[in-house]
Order: structure tokens, then C-alpha cells, then sequence
């Protein structure tokens, strides 16, 4: 399995098998470092409805012909924009073409704003994706919760994409309990430096994870990670 990190929390992981994309917010961030329109993959997956994230999953979806995978109430917005979609909720999995999705919990919300009013897309969620005969757990956008522990007891978690922004999403203590807690032996940063507001150092994160007996990749736009 290859990741690479497009800043924010936006991941592209790669196999033989297939290629999909995670929260693709790109254009809309100019750290990204690429243009959606060089985005070619199988399928794109979304944790939840924030513009942060969401980003440009429709028309990434379009240009690949390819489906977008989200928790219901956004997968039909997704579908109403004219994608592809793949209806799941918390808790379901599913296998497509070479890699199996399943959603977790996640706590925190999941709206977007059109105009002057607020639309509701269900409820944000993690994703375990394994592919290549690998896991990985993007948490999404979360608060830490007790439940993470069975998300490590009952998957062998390869890798960990974890928020540590703080403000909007889990801290960097927060995050690193996490990681404890989820057993995973890799974990990548995501959510922090894209605006001033969840300024945090991924480095210093990673050598707290060091402490732990565990990697920790502090991963630039653009750079990648084999596991």
C-alpha cells in the first residue's frame, strides 16, 4: 500500500488492486499541491460533509466515472451533484473491486452550506479501507472516544490517519491516547496547518509517538508512504 498525503486530510492510496482517494479537498486548499483534475482513481471516500472534505469529490467521481462511498445522507447529495455514488452508513462494510470499506463512528458534525441555509448530510464517520492486504483507519474529523480501543482490538490497523488540530477536532494529547488505543504501528497527522486556527507541529506529535513505540509520518503535501 502506498499513501500520499495532499495536506489537510486528504489521502490518495494506491495498490495493484485500485486506487482511491479520501477527503479530497484540493482545489479549495492551495497547499494540496495538485489540481483534481490529475486525480485518477477507482473510487473516492468520504468521512463526512464538510467542504474540507467533501472538497472535490464530485467532480473528481466524474472525471474517473467512478463512485463516491459515503454515509447516506451525503452519498445522496453526492448523487444529486451528479456522481456515482455508493449509499453505506456506521458500522456497514463493503466490498468493491479489489478493496472492502467499512465506517466507523466518528464525533463531530456533518453539514454544507448552500446560500443562506445549512444542509444536514448524516452522521461523520472513520474509514477502515483495506487494500493490498492492508488497513488503514482514517478517523476523519473527531473528538477521541472510548470505542476506539474495540476499533483496535477487532482490526489489525496497519496505519492511522489521525487529526490533531485541536479547535474542531481532536488535540495533539488526544491523538496520541488514540493511537495507543487503536494499536496501530504507523500513524500519519492530518488536520492541522491548513489555516491559523489548528496550527499544530507534526513533527513534535511524531516524536511523542516515537516515545510510544510507535512511527509517526509528519508527511508534506506531495510526499508519499509505503507500508
Amino acid at each position: 500500500m502506498k499513501l500520499t498525503y495532499y495536506g489537510h486530510s486528504a489521502l490518495l492510496v494506491e495498490a495493484p488492486e485500485a486506487r482511491v482517494i479520501i477527503d479530497p479537498f484540493l482545489s479549495g486548499n492551495p497547499g494540496s499541491g495538485i489540481a483534481p483534475e490529475n486525480i485518477r482513481v477507482d473510487a473516492v471516500l468520504l468521512t463526512h460533509g464538510h467542504s474540507d472534505h467533501l472538497g472535490d469529490a464530485v467532480a473528481i467521481a466524474r472525471n474517473n466515472d467512478c463512485p463516491i462511498f459515503a454515509v447516506y445522507e451525503l452519498a445522496e447529495y453526492c448523487r444529486i451533484k451528479g456522481a456515482k455514488v455508493k449509499h453505506m452508513n456506521i458500522g456497514g462494510g463493503l466490498a468493491y473491486s479489489g478493496f472492502t470499506v467499512k465506517y466507523t463512528p466518528a464525533l463531530h458534525s456533518s453539514s454544507i452550506q448552500e446560500g443562506d441555509y445549512w444542509i444536514y448530510l448524516g452522521q461523520p464517520g472513520g474509514i477502515l479501507l483495506t487494500l493490498g492486504g492492508q488497513t488503514l483507519y482514517h478517523a476523519g474529523d473527531t473528538a477521541l472516544f472510548g470505542d476506539m480501543r474495540l476499533i483496535g482490538e477487532r482490526n489489525a490497523i496497519d496505519v492511522a490517519a489521525l487529526p490533531i488540530g485541536d479547535v474542531l477536532t481532536m488535540g495533539p494529547d488526544d491523538a496520541l491516547l488514540a493511537a495507543n488505543w487503536l494499536r496501530a504501528a504507523k500513524v500519519i497527522p492530518v488536520h492541522y496547518n491548513t489555516f491559523p486556527a489548528i496550527e499544530q507541529d507534526g513533527a513534535e506529535f511524531c516524536d511523542r509517538l516515537k516515545q510510544e513505540g510507535i512511527d509517526g509520518f509528519p508527511l508534506k503535501a506531495g510526499e508519499s508512504l509505503e507500508i
